[in-house]
């Protein structure tokens, strides 16, 4: 029998930038042009500063390019610190079918990697591609998904960005079969990562899992050998966490389509399914004209899920940045407090803001049986609002924005990057970074890494 990881790593290694479609290249763009932006905007942030110092400290050959910084480490540290940028503020891309993931983590393992290796803009965008499409696939695969089984997606991770760097090193057939197998075997990721108070580790256990990648493939490079049958052998990933698991998601179809084409953007910095029940309840507060001091009771509508995750008791006493945006109580009482959810509602300050604390204990979310027939083909929330007039006020779902069947329009990206990009580059930079990633195909990937995301 042929393991799966082996007809994976034939797609993988035998792809061209010439088998990607039109939409797909269109897709890697918009989601690229999304995440440096991401990424510029996180630059600054504490968790990336003492990573920053750690990197320093270890040392490393300077030949990749770390975003915003001008400094250049080695390909391994640069994907973690990268990767890093782009997650911490929990504003990068979703993709949630069976178990949710942000596969634009991946995104600096093949930056670093297309740098090292001086390959072209087509490589870096069919390396994206590739990432994305083995990240998605793998969250299709496990029924219920493993974060039902209390492991974290990063688990996952740590099987596609083998993948992504691992076609930057033009590795053979062998070779990935190999990486993907030493990245997998070692880095399965507990559920503890989001569950209760949340810390920075919520950030940080994708970009470790990036990051594995990066190393599995250059020691795959030079020979090292690993476990072939990795997904469905004894004590494989299917065998160790368990039943139910669709093995032919993972090689159905590869390159009739492209995963990309169905991932979501963020347009607010928080858990991912907080975004439906911010969407509602925006849209109800600002048609409405309701205001906190009018509120009796909100009631939020979801799936059991996103009950567990987002409304457990310590989500109604956040602390923690970390914490605020995963908690559904805290989402919603800013909503309705401040009329918008951007990276402003989780500063240190606003955490403690008495107008949004006074409306925490309001809020109620309830495991609606609708709404989990409906996942995860949909979203499905309804957001029911009850004011001291004695009316109430509801609002339906079934996706939100940034979805494929919302989509972010340009205009909208060009005003998240604008807001996570201003006081790090000039306006004149953020052109030149958006027209040359619109460009990208006639660019060579160090020109791109090193001369536009360096030094702002």
């Amino acid at each position: 029998m042929k393991w799966i990881s082996r007809t994976i790593s034939e797609f993988a290694a035998g792809v061209t930038y010439e088998d990607l479609s039109p939409d797909a290249i269109y897709e890697v763009k918009r989601f690229l042009y999304d995440s440096i932006g991401c990424a510029l905007g996180g630059s600054r942030a504490h968790d990336v500063r003492i990573l920053r110092d750690v990197v320093d400290e270890l040392g490393g050959v300077g030949e990749c390019t770390l975003i915003g910084d001008g400094r250049t480490t080695s390909c391994y540290h640069a994907a973690l610190l990268n990767s890093l940028m782009i997650r911490v503020m929990d504003y990068n891309d979703i993709y949630w079918k069976q178990d949710p993931s942000h596969p634009s983590d991946l995104i600096p393992a093949v930056l670093a990697m297309a740098e090292r290796q001086g390959k072209s803009g087509r490589d870096l965008i069919l390396g994206v591609a590739l990432a994305y499409e083995f990240e998605q696939r793998l969250c299709e695969a496990a029924y219920p998904g493993i974060r039902e089984r209390k492991w974290h997606h990063a688990t996952l991770t740590a099987f596609a960005s083998p993948i992504a760097a691992g076609k930057m090193l033009d590795l053979s057939v062998d070779e990935m079969v190999n990486a993907i197998a030493i990245s997998g075997c070692h880095n399965l990721t507990i559920g503890a990562v989001t569950a209760g108070k949340l810390t920075m580790m919520k950030n940080t256990v994708d970009p470790m899992a990036t990051a594995s990648g990066v190393m599995a493939a250059l020691m795959a490079k030079r020979g090292y050998i690993g476990t072939e049958a990795i997904f469905e052998g004894k004590e494989g990933l299917f065998d160790t966490l368990g039943p139910d698991w669709k093995p032919d998601v993972l090689t159905n179809g590869l390159g009739e389509s492209w995963r990309i084409t169905q991932c979501g953007m963020k347009a607010f910095p928080t858990e991912a399914l907080t975004h439906a029940p911010i969407t509602a309840t925006l849209k109800l507060v600002k048609e409405n004209d309701i205001h906190p001091d009018q509120v009796v009771s909100v009631t939020v509508k979801t799936i059991a899920r996103a009950v567990d995750i987002l409304a457990d008791p310590t989500k109604y006493r956040p602390d923690t940045k970390e914490t605020a945006d995963h908690s559904l109580p805290y989402v919603v009482s800013a909503a309705i407090a401040d009329r918008m959810i951007t990276p402003l509602q989780f500063a240190d300050d606003k955490l403690r803001d008495p107008v949004i604390r006074g409306l925490l204990p309001k809020v109620k979310a309830v495991a609606d049986p609708e709404s989990e027939a409906a996942f995860p083909a949909k979203q499905l929330v309804e957001v029911i609002i009850e004011t001291t007039d004695g009316k109430t006020y509801s609002e339906r779902r079934e996706y939100p924005k940034g979805d494929p069947r919302d989509p972010m329009t340009e205009s909208d990206l060009d005003d998240k990057f604008r807001a996570l990009a201003a006081g790090i580059c000039s306006p004149d930079r953020m052109t030149q970074i958006k027209q040359s990633i619109w460009n990208l195909e006639h660019l060579p990937a160090r020109a791109f890494a090193a001369g536009l995301l360096g030094d702002l």
